[in-house]
Parts: C-alpha cells; structure tokens; sequence
C-alpha cells in the first residue's frame, strides 16, 4: 500500500497521462478506444449486467467495440458527429453502453438523462435556453411518451428489444468499420446538469482531460484491482454513476457491473452474492437500507466484500462501523461535485489514518483549503467554505458552467457552496450546505425546479421548497406552499402536488410533505428566506 503522502507529494500529471492513456490530451485521442478497443482482444469482459429476473449476461470488450462502432455509423448516417450532442434516456441495459461508446467513438457529447425525470426535467436539460440542444435523444419504449410533452423536442431513436426495427436489427444493417474520430483534452465528451438554487439546471462540460482524475479516484479512491468484481450502484443518468459506474472501471479496462432491477435488500444480496462482488460503491442510504435490514438476510455476503465506498452526502460514523462488524468490510466515505468529480476521500489503496465522520483527505492532483468569507485559510476545527485552488490543483478541469455565469469562482479560488472544516491532522469533515440544494437519499435537488413544476398548479400561488433532516435519507423534500384565493388546503390537494411533481420532474424530488401557509417569509427585496422555514 502506497503512502497518502508520498503520493501527493511526487504527483506528475505527465506520468499519470502515459500511465493511464493510450493517446495523447495534445495529439488526439478518443474515449471510446481508451474505455473500450484497447482492451478488445480476446473475451475480455466489460459488462456483467443483471436483468430484472437475475439473469446474468457478460458482455465482452471485442463486442461492444464492435456495437459501438456500428452505432457510430447510425450516428453519422443521421449527419451527427463531431461536437453534437446526443442524449440517453435508458435504463441500466447493455444498450446503454453501446450508445455512449458509439457517441464518443463518433467525436460527439454524450448527455445522461437520469429516468426518473418527467417532462419538465427533461426539457430544461435538453430543449431550454442554455440546455444541451440534444440532437438526438435514445431512449426506450416506457420513457418514450414524456418526451410527447417536451416542446421542441430532439429527433429520437427508441431501443427496440425485437422485431424488425429493433435496435438489434438496427445495428446489423451498419458496417463494424469505423475509425475514430480523435480530440483533444479540452474537448468536451459528457454534458451533466447540475441544478442551483436560484435559477434553472447548469450545463457542466466534462472534457477528455478528466480522465486523468477519474483514474486516480479509480485507483486511489475506489481502489480497484484486476481481481475485483466491482459493482457501483449509481445510475448512469447521475454524475457519481455515470463517471464512476461507468466510464471509470472501462478505462481502466475493468468491467462494470449494471443491474436492470431497483435498489432492495433482497436484490442486492442476490446480486453481490451471484456475481461474487468484492468491490462495491453506493450511496449511504443503500448501506442504511442493508442496515436496517435482519442481519439474517445479509449471512450469504458476510465477509465477501473486501472493500466499500461511500458517496453523495456525508457518510454517518454509525453506518460505516456497522459495515466492519456486519460485513467485515471497510467502508470509507468519498465527497465531490458534479463539476469536477470526487476530490477529497478516504483512500483505499493509500495508507493513511481513517477517522470516524470524516471526508478524507485531498485527492493527488488537487489543493483543497477551508476558507473565510474574505477567502482567507482558516485554523483546525473553523468551519469555513471549501475551496479549491486552482493554480496548484493540477487536475481541476472544469472552466465554468455552460452559458451561465459561474459566480463559485472567485480569483484563483473555486468555491463548493459546501461547509466543512478540517482537523490538526489535514482530515476534512462534512459541516453543511451554505445553499439550499438538498440533498435526499444520494441525490441533489435543486429547490428551483420543484418549484417550477408546483407553480404549474392552478390552485398554488406561492412556493418553497426546503430539504428537511431525515435519519434515512439525510434530508426530504418539503413544500411550503401559498394558495390561490378560493383554493382549499386538503390533503387532496397535497396528493396532487406530489403526483404532479412526481410525474413533471422526477421520482426522487416530490415533496414527502406540503404545508399549506398563508405567505413566505421574505427579505425586504422580495427574496424568501429558506433558512426559516428549515427552522419550522
């Protein structure tokens, strides 16, 4: 085990780049052969995925290096290549992996659309000033019809699973000859959106250069071996599935691990116990749910994983020594953002002292500082805004929001939004948001689009939308809501506005509870005031 430290210290963006890529961040490279055909001799296997019914299919490099390049095809035959960008609205399937392999492959931007969203979810991502202006949108035959209400909605292309205009089929009448479009490191090849609390989701450009980063948190973080069978948990659609699920053990050329089913103990169990899981990421709320349930149930993976991580809201201290005792594994938290990736963590493979409900420590390749309000470094144990400075953070990439202001870079400093504060010992804890994003079961939530989607209501006046403490979620969804004169607070009413967010926006940010208030508090400009209605 390589030392904390040591790492830091010798950091070399030049070595890391000949160590992880087979092409060049000057000369041209592409994603599809670094996550892809340079690991497609032989049957090397990039996919196990798990179907609804636990059926297992291993997919292997050669075939999909061979299925992304006839997608590639279509892409090209659709006149989309370099720099457009195509959207995936799919679900954890193997033809996901074809579609953002064949995009990249095409020198196009792959955009992840989590399922879950509605309409309105969808729109502001793709069709809205500011969004991605997809030109293609893939998604499959259930989440076809909310694009029916999405205006100026993209071309799509709908995943068959058989018959004549099966994707299958599709993909059958295009050559497996294509050559790769090659780009530099500044070139964007994934688009995310990540929501803010006073305005509409912001488009964050992820460029060829993150791959360096992605690599060490692979490596350092994760701690993935070649021995390992490895298995996030996230969704594609999000930031931490898409570039740690996803594109992180491809371009190491590892497999990845996709099960088409939800989240419940039982499966769980099933799928780390028939797969022989050893390596295993998630979100604390997915280690809760396994807490909470009869230690029975969990007897089949007892002592079979060697190593879990933690990450999208802090970890509790509780959770992670439960998982030493319950499954004799040691579970570390991991904090990071959708602009730039993870960059503090307990690391796995560096020795390095790990202390109860902390972060961890500075990834190699990034600064990270706890500042003051007047951007000054502060002392042990001072809560203060985390920073980034970007000078002496060699792999800090991202370069601003697109087509909006990025108000969180002040001089040479990039500032989280987020809270902590950092021991004598240089271990970063988690204090709070300094925003009102909320954080729910792993998934951040702007309060901005839930309401939106409430004031489509007739009866709804006024709206505000809080996150409220959660033992099991970290934070829910709470409405505080001012009614139209004539309308009727009832529990009725409060039904509809969680089934209509529910079916607008998403699944994971409908309101667990509405109050029904006559006004907000406000400010004497006319901004509510959300840090009161938190206290309610």
């Amino acid at each position: 085990m390589r030392d904390h430290e040591s790492c830091y210290r010798d950091f070399s963006v030049q070595a890391l780049a000949r160590d992880v890529l087979q092409g060049s961040l000057e000369d041209g490279l592409n994603a599809a052969v670094e996550c892809c055909d340079r690991w497609a001799d032989g049957d090397k296997i990039a996919l196990n995925f798990v179907g609804r019914d636990f059926a297992t299919r291993r997919i292997s490099f050669a075939q999909l290096k061979d299925d992304s390049a006839r997608f590639a095809n279509l892409l090209r035959q659709r006149g989309i290549g370099r720099g457009d960008v195509v959207s995936g609205l799919l679900p954890r399937i193997p033809e996901l992996l074809t579609v953002i392999l064949g995009v990249w492959r095409a020198g196009a931007i792959y955009q992840p659309l989590f399922t879950a969203f509605g309409p309105a979810a969808i729109a502001s991502r793709v069709t809205a000033p500011g969004s991605s202006k997809a030109r293609l949108i893939v998604t499959d035959a259930v989440n076809r019809p909310k694009l029916d209400t999405v205006a100026d909605c993209p071309p799509t292309l709908v995943v068959e699973p058989e018959g004549a205009n099966s994707f299958a089929a599709l993909l059958a009448a295009q050559s497996a000859a294509f050559e790769p479009v090659l780009s530099r490191g500044d070139d964007t090849f994934i688009m995310l959106f990540t929501s803010g609390t006073t305005g509409s989701p912001k488009g964050v450009n992820y460029k060829l250069n993150n791959l360096l980063p992605v690599a060490v948190y692979m490596r350092d973080a994760i701690d993935l071996r070649p021995e390992d069978t490895f298995w996030n948990v996230a969704d594609p659609g999000w930031a931490y599935g898409m570039y740690y699920s996803v594109l992180g053990p491809l371009l190491l050329g590892h497999s990845l691990t996709f099960f088409e089913g939800a989240f419940t103990v039982e499966a769980a169990v099933r799928v780390i116990r028939d797969l022989g899981v050893t390596n295993l990421a998630a979100a604390p709320t997915a280690y809760r749910l396994l807490m909470a349930a009869d230690p029975q149930a969990l007897a089949p993976i007892e002592g079979q994983l060697r190593v879990a991580s933690s990450a999208g809201e802090p970890l509790n201290p509780e959770v992670a020594r439960w998982a030493e005792r319950a499954l004799r594994a040691p579970l570390y938290d991991h904090y990071g953002q959708t602009e730039m990736g993870m960059m503090v963590n307990n690391h796995h493979a560096l020795r390095h002292e790990v202390k109860p409900g902390a972060a961890g420590l500075p990834m190699p390749g990034f600064t990270v500082v706890v500042l003051d309000e007047e951007l000054r470094p502060v002392g042990p144990d001072t809560p203060g805004v985390l920073g980034v400075h970007r000078p002496s953070s060699p792999l800090f990439f991202f370069d601003g929001y697109r087509q909006a202001d990025t108000p969180s870079f002040r001089g040479d400093w990039y500032l989280t939004g987020d809270t902590m504060q950092q021991d004598a010992d240089g271990h970063f804890f988690f204090v709070g948001r300094n925003d009102d994003i909320i954080t729910s079961a792993g998934y951040r939530i702007g309060p901005f689009d839930v309401e939106s989607v409430i004031m489509e209501l007739a009866a709804v006046a006024e709206v505000a939308v809080v996150g409220k403490p959660d033992p099991e979620r970290t934070e829910i969804v709470k409405a505080f809501v001012v009614l139209r004169a004539g309308a009727t607070p009832s529990e009725e009413l409060k039904s509809e506005i969680q089934t209509h967010v529910r079916t607008r926006l998403s699944t994971h940010a409908y309101p667990r509870e509405v109050d029904f208030v006559n006004e907000l508090p406000k400010t004497p400009s006319g901004k509510v005031q959300r840090f009161l209605l938190r206290r309610v």
